[in-house]
C-alpha cells in the first residue's frame, strides 16, 4: 500500500477498532473507563499537537530570528477559532449530557452524538494530512517515521473516542451492527480530509508552518472544551489525569523513537 494511504487509513482503523468493542462488551462503559479513554486521548493529542506539530512549525520559521514562534502563534489562533466556529453553526450533542451545543435542530438525538465526534476528527484528520503533505515535498523536517509516529498515535486515541461513541448508542437501544456502523462513521472524516489536505499539497508547502499550527490549535480547542471536562466530570477521581499522563508519555515516546 502506498506509504501516504496507509498513513492516511490508519487513524480510520483505530476508530473502527473502537467502535467494535460493541460487539465484545455487554453493558454500557462504565464512568471511570469513560473518564480514562478521554484521559488517555486527551494526553495524545496535547503530546501530538506539541511534538508533531507546533515543534515542527517553529523549526520550520527558523528563518524568522527571533520571530519563528510567529507563524505558529498565528496558525494556532486560526485553529482555535475555526473549532469554536464549527461548534456554534454545527449542531452536536456530547456522550452523557443532555444539551445540544450549536443551533436548534430537527436531528435526532444519534444524528448529533455523531457529529459531536466528527467534530473532533476533522483537525485530526487534517493533522495528518498536513505532515503526510510535507513528507510528499521532501520537506526535510519531515520525516517518514514522523509522519508515521502522528497517524499511530491519532490511531491510538481514536480507539477510545470509536467505543465512547457505540456503546452509548448500543445502551440507548440501537442494535450492536448499527451502533458498530455509526461508531465508525464518526471517523470517516479523518481519511477524507486527510486525502484533500495531501491533494492541495502545491498550495499547502509554502503555508506548511502555519497549517501545523492550525491543526494543533483546533486538537487542543478539543482537549480543552471536551475531552478533559468528561475525564473530570461527576466524582473526584485521578483516573483520569493518570491516563493523560500515559497517553501523553506513550505519544512522546513514539514521536521521538520513529520520527
Amino acid at each position: 500500500m502506498n506509504i501516504v494511504a496507509m498513513g492516511l487509513i490508519i487513524p480510520f482503523i483505530g476508530t473502527a477498532l473502537g467502535a467494535g468493542c460493541v460487539f465484545f462488551l455487554k453493558n454500557e462503559l462504565k464512568v471511570g473507563v469513560q473518564k480514562a479513554l478521554s484521559g488517555f486521548a486527551a494526553g495524545v493529542m496535547v503530546a501530538a499537537s506539541i511534538w508533531s506539530l507546533l515543534v515542527p512549525a517553529i523549526e520550520q520559521s527558523s528563518d524568522k530570528g527571533r520571530l519563528a514562534f510567529l507563524p505558529a502563534f498565528i496558525g494556532f489562533w486560526i485553529g482555535i477559532f475555526f473549532l469554536l466556529i464549527l461548534d456554534h453553526i454545527i449542531p452536536h450533542l456530547h456522550v452523557g449530557t443532555e444539551e445540544v451545543e450549536g443551533p436548534k435542530s430537527k436531528l435526532t438525538r444519534v444524528v448529533m452524538l455523531v457529529l459531536a465526534v466528527t467534530l473532533h476528527n476533522i483537525p485530526e484528520g487534517m493533522a495528518v494530512g498536513v505532515v503526510y503533505a510535507g513528507l510528499v515535498s521532501g520537506s526535510g523536517l519531515i520525516t517518514a517515521g514522523g509522519a508515521l509516529a502522528l497517524a499511530i498515535g491519532i490511531a491510538i486515541q481514536n480507539f477510545p473516542e470509536g467505543a465512547i461513541i457505540s456503546m452509548p448508542l448500543y445502551s440507548e437501544g440501537k442494535s450492536k451492527p448499527k451502533s458498530f456502523v455509526l461508531g465508525v462513521l464518526s471517523g470517516a472524516v479523518e481519511p477524507v480530509f486527510g486525502a484533500i489536505t495531501v491533494a492541495l499539497v502545491g498550495f499547502i508547502v509554502p503555508a506548511m508552518p502555519y497549517l501545523l499550527s492550525f491543526a494543533a490549535g483546533a486538537m487542543l480547542y478539543v482537549v480543552v472544551e471536551e475531552l478533559i471536562p468528561e475525564m473530570a466530570a461527576g466524582k473526584h477521581s485521578h483516573v483520569g489525569v493518570v491516563a493523560f499522563a500515559f497517553g501523553f508519555s506513550l505519544m512522546m515516546a513514539l514521536d521521538v523513537a520513529l520520527g
